[in-house]
């Protein structure tokens, strides 16, 4: 397939798929829940015990949704790109329905749209995610992936990327995510394995000092931080979470969040590195 506008609106084969309940914990151990204490977040990190029900975190969405839309859109677009340089731009994932800790599933993505920004083409999917016996929507996933050195191929360059600001000269309420040093090697068993996050030769031929940590990583830790800090860890509460990813994260980092929430039931916030930088710009988190 090339690169050019038709691009847009390709619908790609539905993707059946299921979870259960290692699935739903080794997922939350990914994203770092019982870390910082093993006996907290037990209702995500095991069965639930004493009678509950066990839990799944909302960011788990992206993982199927994911999964219907990059591989496809890779074999699609053949030696048009380079995988190596691929980045994730872009991320939200919306909740629609509260899903269960086992589920035979259904995944569709469609291309939304294709930008051609010269040094570089960014390309859009989305993804919903249903029940494959009762067609429930559990998720719905809008992902935007930045190829690195294609461009020039006569598309739209689209919108302008805007320069966001805080909305508050000092945040309403600052939190701390942390990972581990493998918490990658930990993530990939989720799903996700792209060398890039643990393979130093790949990561250096992609310019970088050593693996990063998996983008989809960093966002659903800062989901989980989020929801345990707004909703006390209900995710019958989440809505939708989206980021623009402006820097890498490495594994073992601690990250802060700066949280401004201007009304009930939304959060902006940023995500910044160790030394300063924004690795999420434009966080948006909502909750009933």
């Amino acid at each position: 397939m090339r690169l050019d506008t038709n691009l847009v609106g390709t619908a790609f084969e539905p993707v059946a798929s299921s979870w259960d309940e290692r699935d739903c914990a080794l997922y939350a151990l990914g994203i770092g829940a019982g870390q910082q204490d093993p006996a907290c977040e037990l209702e995500f990190t095991t069965d639930g015990g004493k009678g509950r029900p066990q839990l799944v975190y909302p960011t788990f969405g992206v993982i199927h949704g994911g999964n219907a839309a990059v591989p496809p859109l890779l074999a699609a677009l053949g030696d048009a790109v380079d995988f190596s340089q691929m980045l994730h731009g872009e991320q939200k994932l919306e909740q629609l329905e509260t899903p269960p800790s086992q589920a035979n599933v259904i995944s569709q993505a469609r291309v939304s749209a294709a930008w051609d920004k010269g040094s570089a083409t960014v390309i859009e999917t989305v993804a919903e995610t249903r029940d494959a016996e009762t067609d429930t929507p559990y998720f719905r996933s809008t992902q935007s992936m930045f190829f690195r050195g294609v461009g020039g191929w006569g598309g739209e360059r689209g919108p302008a990327t805007a320069t966001w600001s805080p909305p508050g000269a000092r945040p309403t309420r600052t939190l701390t995510a942390s990972s581990r040093p493998d918490q990658a090697l930990l993530y990939r068993l989720s799903g996700d394995t792209n060398p890039l996050h643990v393979d130093p030769d790949v990561a250096g031929a992609a310019g970088f000092e050593r693996p990063i940590l998996h983008g989809l990583c960093a966002y659903g830790i800062v989901g989980r931080v989020l929801l345990n800090a707004f909703v006390g860890a209900d995710p019958t509460r989440f809505v939708s979470l989206e980021v623009r990813f402006s820097q890498p994260t490495m594994p073992g980092d601690t990250l802060t969040i700066q949280t401004w929430q201007l009304r009930p039931g939304v959060v902006e916030f940023q995500t910044i590195n160790p030394d300063g930088a924004a690795a999420h710009s434009g966080g948006l988190f909502t909750f009933n």
